[in-house]
């Protein structure tokens, strides 16, 4: 993979951070609607006045972290790229952020710019259409009070990505005696309000382009309907094993590619913005705007997610050799469990990506197919993860309206042709999926019985010990390691040690694929490589 391609991957990761903050505000929000509907918890409880300050008091702290997503990108972008210092990079990605929008707004008043002739009643005084005039009046907002374009989350990844670039060059700068005090981690605040007010100025320049080109594409794809849809799922599938599906996500959920409403002089940008507006502004959008939103969120990974891929990994369990059987029976349970209950899938896809492209093609063409059917079933079922939790919270307990039954429906088609198909696919091509390897190759889990301690040294000397790495962090399921030398890495140790599968992003980047427990896992690493350096 090229260096363009590593840092996409990199930056996918870091956007990952405050998205698990919103989808949790999400489900909190999801479970106060629910609070709210009387044909749900009846009319007492509808009316009581304990009950609706709570979810006052819940809308009020989610409404928070939705209004300020551009600043907490920011400061994830800077925290996931820095090379070191993170604090100073979180710091310095905040002073950036308020000093880009600064610049924007300083070259937008000399432009005759203001909130006042920007409003929509200003641009009607001047022929435009109601409806234009509310387009063009969108195009701008209020940043932490800063009068500014309305860039949403693109404009805080923008400006955290400028404060990163030059945090990373400067951090480490020694400067002459007299002023040495400004030197290394200091001087990145001082050099990041010099540059960024300038890159505001130039971004709003050009923004109106960027702005202009990325509301085209989200009118393509609106207008492609279920086909646009499927389109989207697909891609989003085949992505999985670059790791660039992140951008491609965070791009429908927080750009005008997933949609665009103004309500109330507010512009609410991007699928996932718009359903949690809906959330906590109950009947301020209709539900065919919010139903549109939708079409790209969790709905459309039910199908697959809680019935698809548990049908998938019986399948492989099945074909797999009688003498392996328990253990691929491990792997396969807490693949499908987590799939089902989280929609966490990588474990379970990992297993067959690589070992059969058929599979893999094929599960991006189901995936494709059930986000297209959900929508023109006219499902309504927000959030990212698409499990068992965002099927109960947004969909049986947003009531009919979400029409939640047809992701039972789909299910019970999705489970048994997945089921047949993984089937015949890996006995008539024989796939070496778990279980199938040569008996020569055929890795041992872990059997469980391993402390954490002991397990973190087996994934440290199955990445060639602790002389061979750089670096070790995590994203949502995968264990992401700087190397030095990728021929020391000994696979076979690290699928002992629980691993499901790996992808060698570049010559020095690994990631190897844990599942939801990849956290504790990375955690525990670092303690141990702590240790050992120590010693």
């Amino acid at each position: 993979m090229s260096r363009a391609g590593e840092f996409l991957q990199d930056l996918g990761k870091a956007l990952m951070m405050p998205i698990s903050v919103i989808a949790a505000a999400g489900i909190f929000l999801g479970l106060a609607a629910a609070l709210q509907n009387p044909a749900i918890v009846g009319e007492s409880i509808i009316h009581a006045e304990v009950m609706q300050q709570v979810i006052g008091f819940i809308r009020k702290v989610a409404g928070a972290l939705f209004a300020n997503l551009p600043l907490l990108f920011a400061i994830a972008c800077a925290i996931g790229l820095a090379r070191d210092e993170k604090p100073t990079a979180a710091l310095s990605a905040v002073i950036g952020f308020i000093t880009f929008h600064v610049g924007v707004n300083y070259s937008l008043l000399a432009q005759g710019l203001t909130p006042e002739t920007t409003s929509a009643a200003a641009f009607m005084a001047k022929g435009y259409s109601q409806t234009e005039a509310v387009m063009y009046s969108a195009e701008f907002a209020n940043t932490l009070g800063i009068f500014s374009y309305q860039m949403s989350v693109l404009g805080g990844v923008i400006a955290g990505l400028i404060t990163v670039i030059l945090h990373n060059r400067f951090y480490k700068i020694t400067l002459p005696a007299a002023i040495a005090y400004f030197g290394g981690r200091r001087f990145v605040p001082i050099i990041t309000v010099m540059v960024l007010p300038l890159v505001g100025v130039l971004m709003s320049l050009v923004w109106p382009v960027i702005a202009s080109a990325i509301i085209r594409l989200g009118q393509f794809i609106g207008e492609s309907g279920a086909f646009g849809t499927f389109i989207y799922a697909f891609t989003e599938r085949i992505l999985i094993p670059t790791g660039l599906h992140h951008i491609l996500n965070e791009t429908v959920r927080f750009t005008p590619v997933g949609g665009m409403v103004n309500v109330n002089n507010e512009s609410v940008i991007g699928a996932l913005s718009i359903f949690n507006y809906a959330l906590a502004h109950p009947g301020a959008l209709a539900d065919d705007i919010t139903r549109e939103a939708t079409r790209f969120l969790a709905q459309g990974k039910i199908p697959v997610m809680m019935f698809g891929l548990p049908a998938a990994a019986l399948a492989m369990y099945r074909c797999a050799k009688p003498e392996h059987k328990q253990r691929v029976k491990a792997l396969m349970m807490a693949g499908a469990l987590a799939s089902f209950t989280t929609g966490i899938t990588e474990p379970l896809e990992f297993s067959f990506i690589f070992v059969s492209p058929l599979l893999f093609i094929f599960h991006a063409v189901m995936s494709g197919l059930s986000f297209a059917c959900a929508q023109l079933l006219d499902m309504m079922i927000g959030n990212i993860q698409g499990g068992f939790i965002d099927f109960i919270v947004f969909g049986v307990l947003g009531g009919a309206k979400t029409h939640w039954w047809f992701s039972l429906l789909l299910g019970a088609i999705w489970a048994p042709v997945y089921y047949f198909a993984f089937k015949w696919i890996i006995l008539r091509t024989h796939a070496k999926t778990p279980g199938r390897e040569e008996e020569s190759t055929a890795p041992a889990l872990s059997n469980g019985k391993l402390t954490i301690d002991e397990n973190s040294a087996h994934i440290i000397t199955g990445l060639g010990g602790k002389e061979n790495i750089q670096h070790v962090d995590c994203c949502f399921t995968r264990l992401r390691v700087k190397i030095i030398d990728m021929q020391k890495v000994d696979e076979a140790a690290l699928k002992r040690s629980g691993a499901s599968g790996f992808i060698r992003a570049t010559d020095n980047d690994l990631q190897v694929i844990y599942g939801p427990q990849v956290e504790s896992i990375a955690s525990a690493v670092k303690q141990h490589l702590l240790v050992q350096q120590t010693q």
